[in-house]
């Protein structure tokens, strides 16, 4: 581990990052999102499973990637109402970029799944941070259609393979403050050879 402290200017971008949906164009370029990306390779990976796997969707490909969404909506719910479809639809295929977010798990390591998840959760946040830090904005979302076979084969995804969402990619229509952040104290404690008690969980 490295003595050297953190400097404070890379302190602040970590705690003024806020996650915001309001994304214009530009994205970050090839060279760019190839730099930010390398970011989330830094994450911690017991094992050296390297779970981290980023497909970027942008240009031309967004609307045929947000009718594959849609096709994978319908597969799981035939149902589903025209304007969740239609919003989703819009979403996709106007954000300047999307990131699907892939999990490539080994089943077979003596490493826990669930800590090769969390290396992938930590990738993507360092990813987050990297696209603060360059001007950029990114915002995390979940699906209930990822598991779908024909979403799945669209991606290109192995067995082992699945999604932990989609990072919108832009910059922000204007300065991201980002709600205000809960006291520190409250979601921290020192252990003193007895259990501890949050402030946050009174």
């Amino acid at each position: 581990m490295s003595s050297s402290p953190v400097s404070s200017p890379a302190l602040e971008v970590l705690l003024s990052r806020a996650s915001t949906d309001h994304l214009n164009a530009p994205a970050p370029d090839k060279e760019q999102i190839g730099r930010i990306l390398s970011a989330g390779l830094r994450a911690p990976d017991h094992g050296k499973i390297r779970p981290w796997r980023y497909i970027v969707i942008k240009g031309k490909h967004r609307a045929e990637f947000a009718e594959q969404v849609v096709r994978a909506m319908l597969s799981a719910d035939p149902e589903v109402p025209e304007k969740k479809i239609a919003k989703r639809r819009q979403r996709f295929s106007e954000m300047p970029m999307t990131i699907a977010l892939v999990m490539a798990l080994d089943p077979q390591s003596k490493i826990q799944v669930q800590e090769q998840e969390l290396s992938v959760g930590a990738g993507a946040m360092n990813v987050l941070n990297a696209l603060h830090a360059e001007g950029f904005g990114g915002f995390w979302v979940s699906s209930d259609f990822a598991e779908e076979p024909c979403f799945r084969e669209a991606l290109g995804l192995g067995d082992a393979q699945r999604l932990a969402g989609f990072l919108f990619v832009g910059t922000p229509d204007k300065p991201v403050h980002g709600s205000k952040r809960p006291d520190i104290s409250d979601y921290m404690a020192f252990w003193k050879s007895e259990p501890v008690r949050f402030e946050a969980d009174k």
